[in-house]
């Protein structure tokens, strides 16, 4: 793009930013919202191009495009309690982890094999293992090669913000339109808990005073992102005891300076990662508490809640890891060819398939319009994608959760479980963590189910459902929703509210994020 046009570009984006900020930036109340749940009409058409098939800045887009990681950044410029960056850990998933270190001439034959057999991956992300401004020559020179091999590929970085301030100017230059940011803190004595040492200035620092140095760049570099039009996530992990209450704080902070969409993620503690605050036991926050502190935030700014902690590697759908189909050694003798217009046309159909679930969707809420009913409900539904009921409960390891109610179908989280099927066989002990994790669900939808689980379920109070098998979630949420309540109406159900109190009761543990 020629530099006039570039700068005529970012002129009228900023001026879209500014309209967004003066109407309460992200907020999720009235017509006007953005983030993850946000459609072609609420958004202005610039910004909108930019999150319609990002499957991370789109909660609708997660269900139909992909996203892919490249692994060009080792180096890290901080230190991190929940942290611990393995390598050649391929059955492990979270962020710092990776199976292969690439340089950026390998990261660009990578993309564009991935570019050429998932067709609807959309988004090159660099998230690590380290942090991309720690390593910025490898970083830079990634995009900068991809851009000119794939310019159909939307540029995405992750970075812990203590350099961000150095490359703001840079990132633009390079047309990397979104930038997410991890936040965890704006308190330095919170920080302190979190962060045991930062590099700055070819200096360590410590303590209270390490993190005031990082969250006062942090947040300086979220400004400056914003006031140049660049689309910012922030990512926040919820360490309960430690950041928990605080992150309303870093919630409102941030949303005062721009940042588009608010990702709080749950702490991952295992002690068999290695981690400070696994090692110390340290624990994760619930899927209630997490959804608790999304929904107190969600009044200032609107919530990513699709996010699946990926590897520094990932590739695929969210929720899904391809990168093993994609290793150095099978690219070796692979010839690639990128075929744009094969790319494109296959968009163009998933498009159609978004129009068609949209439409679905619209035909189901107009049956509940006028309701006044103030019941709400938790459904689990198990998908492999396509924003359609097609998974067999079997098969599933991880349920996305909807909360349904009289004002439709709203997407809340998803929860990983145990694989119930294993070699043709239903696994007792994964049913009880698939129990225990859908504990304060009513129902759950599914493309097939069998018998004994059927029937456990029942026993636990949550509805199996497979009559909607292969439809669309949301429409099927609501339709179920609107049977759901005719049934209270007329006496044959009672209504009862499945929240942690209930799920103690009934002998089940809060399932885990």
């Amino acid at each position: 793009m020629p530099t006039a046009n570039l700068s005529s570009h970012t002129v009228r984006l900023d001026e879209l930013m500014q309209k967004i900020a003066k109407h309460k930036g992200c907020s999720s109340s009235g017509k006007t919202g953005c983030g993850s749940k946000a459609g072609s009409g609420d958004l202005p058409p610039e910004i909108w191009e930019k999150v319609k098939n990002h499957p991370c800045y789109s909660e609708e887009a997660h269900h139909h495009y992909a996203r892919m990681h490249v692994a060009v950044a080792p180096a890290c410029n901080m230190q991190c309690n929940y942290c611990n960056r393995k390598y050649d850990c391929a059955n492990e998933s979270r962020p710092g982890v990776v199976s292969e270190r690439l340089t950026p001439e390998q990261a660009v034959k990578k993309v564009l094999a991935v570019a050429s057999a998932i067709p609807q991956m959309t988004v090159l992300g660099i998230a690590g293992p380290g942090d991309p401004l720690a390593n910025p020559d490898k970083t830079f020179k990634t995009f900068e090669l991809v851009a000119k091999a794939a310019p159909d590929i939307k540029l995405c970085l992750s970075t812990n913000g203590l350099a961000l301030p150095d490359y703001v100017d840079t990132i633009q230059k390079f047309n990397i339109d979104h930038v997410t940011i991890t936040i965890n803190m704006i308190d330095p004595e919170v920080g302190a808990e979190i962060y045991p040492w930062i590099f700055y200035r070819h200096k360590r620092y410590r303590g209270k005073e390490a993190s005031k140095i990082l969250s006062e760049r942090q947040l300086e570099g979220l400004e400056m992102l914003t006031e140049r039009g660049i689309l910012c996530k922030v990512n926040s992990v919820m360490i309960p005891g430690i950041n928990d209450q605080h992150l309303v704080e870093v919630n409102r902070a941030v949303k005062a300076r721009g940042a588009f969409l608010h990702n709080i993620m749950p702490l991952i503690s295992a002690p068999e990662h290695g981690t400070v605050f696994g090692l110390r036991g340290q624990r994760g926050p619930t899927a209630q508490e997490l959804k608790a502190l999304q929904d107190k935030c969600e009044g200032e700014m609107n919530m990513m809640r699709h996010c699946r902690q990926c590897r520094a590697d990932a590739v695929g759908l969210l929720g899904e890891d391809r990168s093993q189909e994609f290793t150095l050694e099978k690219l070796r003798t692979q010839e690639v060819k990128y075929d744009l217009a094969t790319r494109r046309a296959y968009q163009e159909l998933v498009e159609q398939e978004r129009k068609a679930k949209a439409q679905a969707k619209q035909q189901e809420l107009q049956a509940l319009a006028g309701t006044r009913s103030e019941l709400k409900i938790l459904v689990a539904v198990a998908t492999k994608g396509g924003g359609r009921i097609n998974e067999h409960f079997g098969h599933a390891k991880e349920f996305q959760i909807y909360e349904v109610s009289a004002t439709g179908a709203k997407f809340i989280g998803h929860r990983r479980v145990d694989l119930y099927c294993q070699g043709g066989f239903g696994e007792e002990d994964a049913l009880s963590t698939i129990l225990q994790a859908l504990g304060d669900c009513h129902a759950v939808l599914v493309a097939k189910i069998g018998g004994c689980p059927k029937a456990e379920l029942k026993a636990a109070g949550i509805d199996p459902v497979d009559q909607y098998a292969g439809q669309f979630i949301e429409q099927s949420a609501i339709a179920y929703f609107k049977e759901y309540l005719a049934k209270v109406e007329r006496g044959e159900i009672e209504h009862r509210a499945r929240g942690d109190a209930q799920i103690r009761q009934g002998g089940l543990l809060a399932g885990v994020a």
